[in-house]
């Protein structure tokens, strides 16, 4: 996320917070504080950690996501990369052709609203810190991350992908901007779908934003998102959760958090451990899960491994 927009959510955060319901902590900076310490991982696969939950993602996992390969029908997680300016792409694709029109430049910046793409854990910090302790001056540098960087996932991530449908869930096309989403309400989505969350999953989160985009036009999904409540964090870790996707940043916005702006992130990149794939695409794929009623499917996420990069624009690809 760029400094504007963490900005623009700060503010936000601030206005609504007493929007909440009463009593659902953490309500403030101090409570947030307070379940980081909680929850966090460092230190658990050893001081010198790069990958954080990834460690989940064991050889018996992947062979498990392999043997769900049943009708081969494949789908792309990638949105198609927004190229015009709007409320939710301040930062549009570029795409320059070169030499006679047979070679071309790319130019993006994916952090933000607009563009499919995964986060590093040297993404986010807290209080000067990233995951696994390390100090900012440490690993945030001018040439790039010295840990934590987007290179670690070279060797590719294969995994147990699972859809969270929470519009389906309730019988709706999308969620409107600024709804929460609760542990209560993940916990509903089980039953629904009869599948149940564990060790090394992925986890994608429908809300339905790229179903309402494509409906009533762009909105600025920084200020206002459905997404997950910063309570659902010890549940994420109780369940081993490797990875955590969703069409905008699993964060809802405004936070419900007074003095944080993103609480999922922070909590899931910094404190877990948990890589973030943000802006995912996954309306074909709720269509192609309801059509096979099949909530479970391999999933596969292969970022170009620069080093020292704080993420990477990503097409991530479930397979059934």
């Amino acid at each position: 996320m760029t400094s504007r927009l963490l900005g623009g959510i700060l503010l936000a955060s601030a206005v609504a917070v007493g929007a909440q319901p009463a009593g659902r902590a953490p309500r403030d900076a101090a409570e947030f504080d307070t379940l980081f310490q909680q929850v966090k991982n460092w230190g658990r696969w050893g001081p010198d950690d790069q990958l954080g939950s990834v460690n989940l993602v064991t050889p018996a996992k992947r062979k498990q996501a392999a043997a769900l390969v049943k009708t081969g029908d494949i789908v792309s997680l990638a949105h198609t990369l927004l190229t015009e300016k709007a409320d939710d792409n301040s930062s549009p694709f570029e795409h320059t052709m070169l030499r006679g029109n047979n070679m071309d430049r790319y130019a993006i910046q994916y952090h933000g609203y607009a563009h499919s793409h995964i986060d590093a854990l040297c993404h986010i910090l807290y209080k000067e810190q990233t995951y696994n302790g390390y100090a900012r001056a440490d690993v945030n540098t001018d040439k790039g991350c010295t840990k934590l960087g987007i290179q670690n996932l070279k060797s590719g991530i294969v995994t147990r992908g699972v859809l969270i449908d929470i519009p389906r869930l309730r019988n709706l096309p999308y969620l409107e901007p600024g709804t929460a989403i609760y542990v209560e309400d993940l916990e509903a989505w089980e039953k629904k779908s009869g599948v149940k969350i564990g060790p090394g999953d992925a986890v994608l989160l429908r809300t339905g934003r790229w179903a309402r985009r494509e409906k009533l036009g762009p909105w600025n999904v920084g200020q206002s998102a459905a997404g997950l409540h910063a309570s659902v964090a010890p549940w994420i870790k109780a369940r081993g959760v490797s990875f955590l996707g969703s069409d905008a940043a699993e964060d809802v916005t405004p936070s419900m958090v007074e003095g944080v702006a993103l609480p999922i992130h922070t909590l899931m990149i910094t404190a877990l451990g948990i890589n973030l794939l943000d802006n995912q695409d996954l309306e074909a794929l709720g269509e192609t899960a309801a059509r096979l009623n099949r909530w479970e499917f391999m999933l596969t996420i292969n970022p170009m491994p620069v080093a020292g990069g704080t993420g990477f624009p990503l097409n991530a690809i479930a397979m059934f």
